[in-house]
């Protein structure tokens, strides 16, 4: 029987010549991109690189004035063999961020976040199953439709905040710490808060006093050389290791305290329409409960850490705003009042015809970001960008202060001018949304960017319907000045100053106290 002809396909010789040629290849793009350049950025000394000139204060000036200087919207720095790379534009940001979204999703590792458990918080985990997690259920209770539901709530505590001002203006931080607090705790938990001293938000705040100021990139030398981890506690230098001890029970208070009543309350029948009510209630048919339940614990106490400091952060701007721009100030009161009904005030169904407030709203976010460097993203993959190379594991960084204050972009940056988002009337969509900046880029932008806005916009509203806010008198007749500077953690808000806020008519002042709900 004859036999078929077997066909071998191609000769050895040729895959060999093949499988040489595609090595040769791949040694040369490797050697080829080892050898190209990394962006530009200030002299590196041996060894410690740029550690001596890295900015500990007003870092985003320090950057965008290099930026300027080497004429590149990508700098890099070196600090004791950590890449840095700062980007100063939205074209980077968009090209790198999102579009390669796949490698440049992670977060650096934060060694003091670590040692005070601050890595639950989904905002600064690694990228990973744990983050996508935690991202889901956060999802599922606050994207753009789902968050509506809180609008009521919102408002009721708009109201409340009117209130206590009104009865005590000058302590209106400690207003916005507890009424912000209010929101998030009934949000996250369905808890009520006591009028004063409540438990749960006093755990919190000192909770996350103690988180923001460790998730500062570069504050704990341990970020920078993360073997000091191992040093003991009687060494000397080791005082960050016994803080830590101490500032993680504060953080664990602030975890543990208000889920564990959440949970009663829901075994007792009595909880209220809440994320953890919502979540633990999706667990019935789960697998693996237990895990599922940590998770929830998690993204509540998220929910509440993320959405309070930077609300908080947005209003205490609002009033140096309008201390500063009586003009922009009366425009706004002038609008409501040809809109909003003698004796009410406005709700979220007024938005769309209050197109001035919501641009006063924007100008505020971008005028003074309260994170004027977004929290850093970090690159899994060694990468060439514009004929750069980005190391595999750079710290990449948004200079947001830089993006917001474009000429290009936004003409006159420094200054107040809500009327640059408006166009005969109308809000002008030509005009780039400083959202769309100050929520973040990629896959790591901020899920709850509509309840954020949600909340300080009937905020922003309501009082500039019933107050005026002007500067303070002082003794000798002229009015006092706020005074320069601001506290920097992971949210920059201005030092505490002194301003007026006073009803606008005693009409205004009753309307104020109407708002009790009995």
């Amino acid at each position: 029987m004859e036999l078929p002809a077997l066909d071998y396909g191609r000769p050895p010789l040729l895959y060999a010549l093949i499988g040489a040629s595609a090595i040769s290849v791949f040694l040369y793009l490797k050697m080829r991109v080892q050898t190209l350049p990394l962006p530009p950025g200030p002299r590196k000394l041996p060894l410690v690189g740029n550690l001596f000139s890295m900015p500990v204060h007003s870092e985003w000036t320090t950057y965008w004035k290099w930026s300027k200087e080497y004429n590149s919207d990508i700098i890099h720095l070196n600090a004791m063999g950590t890449s840095v790379v700062v980007l100063s534009s939205v074209e980077a940001a968009e090209d790198l961020l999102e579009k390669r979204s796949a490698i440049y999703s992670d977060r650096p590792r934060g060694h003091m976040l670590e040692l005070i458990g601050g890595t639950f918080m989904f905002a600064l985990q690694r990228y990973g199953d744990t983050w996508r997690t935690h991202r889901r259920h956060f999802h599922h209770e606050l994207n753009a439709v789902a968050s509506r539901r809180f609008q009521s709530l919102e408002l009721q505590q708009a109201h409340d905040l009117l209130r206590r001002i009104l009865d005590n203006p000058d302590a209106y931080d400690e207003h916005y710490d507890y009424v912000f607090g209010g929101i998030m705790m009934t949000m996250a938990y369905g808890l009520d808060i006591l009028p004063q001293d409540d438990p749960y938000i006093s755990a919190a705040h000192v909770a996350l006093r103690v988180m923001s100021g460790a998730a500062v990139p570069g504050r704990f030398l341990i970020d920078v050389i993360p073997a000091l981890k191992y040093v003991p506690f009687w060494f000397p230098g080791a005082s960050f290791k016994r803080k830590a001890v101490g500032w993680k029970k504060l953080v664990q208070k602030m975890v543990d305290l208000p889920f564990a009543a959440s949970k009663d309350a829901m075994a007792k029948g009595i909880e209220r329409p809440s994320f953890t009510a919502s979540r633990l209630m999706s667990l019935a048919e789960e697998k693996d409960e237990a895990s599922q339940e940590l998770d929830i614990k998690h993204v509540a106490a998220t929910m509440y850490g993320t959405g309070t400091d930077t609300t908080r952060g947005t209003l205490v701007i609002f009033l140096r705003a309008m201390m500063e721009n009586p003009t922009a100030q009366r425009m706004a009161q002038q609008e409501i009042d040809s809109i909003i009904r003698p004796g009410h005030l406005p709700g979220f169904e007024d938005q769309d015809q209050l197109p001035y407030i919501t641009a006063l709203v924007k100008e505020t976010m971008r005028w003074w970001p309260v994170a004027p460097m977004s929290v850093p993203h970090a690159v899994t993959e060694e990468d060439i960008y514009r004929g750069y190379r980005i190391p595999a594991g750079s710290v990449v960084m948004v200079n947001a202060w830089a993006l917001l204050h474009d000429e290009t972009a936004y003409p006159d940056p420094h200054a107040f001018k809500p009327e640059r988002f408006l166009l005969d009337g109308k809000l002008n969509p030509a005009v780039r949304d400083p959202l769309d900046i100050i929520f973040g880029f990629g896959r790591r932008s901020c899920p709850g960017r509509y309840l954020g806005w949600d909340s300080v916009w009937i905020m922003i509203a309501s009082m500039l319907a019933v107050f005026d806010v002007t500067k303070t008198i002082g003794k000798d007749g002229k009015p006092i000045e706020a005074p320069p500077g601001f506290v920097s953690e992971l949210v920059v808000t201005p030092v505490p100053f002194k301003c007026s806020i006073k009803p606008r008519s005693r009409a205004a002042a009753e309307l104020v106290r109407s708002t009790v709900v009995n």
